[in-house]
């Protein structure tokens, strides 16, 4: 896979949301570092007139994965709260695609494609390679970047633009999406790349 973005390439930004940033209900660690170098992926995008997509969690308030409802986290992103709200320093174009998950009580939502539209408007678009960063790389971003493999698309994982929960669970989840056949990929070499072929 060549790193030059051309227009059948999609760039995905996974839940760089309040609530999962400095001060927020569920908090990434360090999870406000991606967003410099996401403002950085969409200038490319951008460039190249490649769609952009951004994911976020819709959860209402009774969603399952809240531990008053029996699941493992504290109640985010619930439906126009605040904390569900992008980070207000991600530089998102006018024309970027916003895809709701976990928007029913009972789908965790994890991966950007359960239960939503982004298959069919990737496909639309006529999107092939997918370039994935966000948050958090173990839990969203890992289950993003392997369920698009698994449906035909060629991945890069954005590992300057990706930050984890747990730290070894983020290096058990980016061995995992490597051997499963993402490619990790930097700022630096897509930068490389375009000036090449300037």
């Amino acid at each position: 896979m060549g790193l030059q973005v051309e227009r059948n390439a999609a760039l995905i930004i996974v839940d760089v949301q309040k609530d999962f940033c400095l001060g927020g209900a569920l908090p990434v660690p360090n999870g406000d570092a991606v967003v410099p170098v996401l403002n950085e992926y969409i200038r490319i995008f951008e460039t190249a007139k490649a769609p952009i997509f951004v994911t976020r969690d819709w959860h209402p308030l009774n969603h399952m994965s809240f531990k008053s409802q029996g699941g493992p986290w504290p109640p985010h992103c619930v439906q126009k709260t605040p904390g569900a709200e992008f980070h207000e320093n991600l530089k998102l174009p006018d024309d970027v695609i916003v895809i709701s998950k976990g928007t029913g009580q009972d789908s965790m939502g994890y991966s950007g494609f359960d239960g939503t539209n982004l298959e069919e408007e990737l496909r639309s678009r006529g999107a092939e390679t997918l370039f994935i960063g966000g948050l958090a790389t173990d839990y969203c971003v890992k289950a993003t970047v392997l369920f698009a493999i698994l449906r035909g698309n060629k991945v890069a994982l954005l590992v300057d633009a990706v930050k984890e929960i747990n730290p070894k669970g983020s290096k058990t989840a980016i061995e995992e999406m490597t051997r499963r056949g993402a490619r990790r990929v930097r700022l630096s070499e897509l930068k490389q790349e375009k000036t090449e072929n300037e």
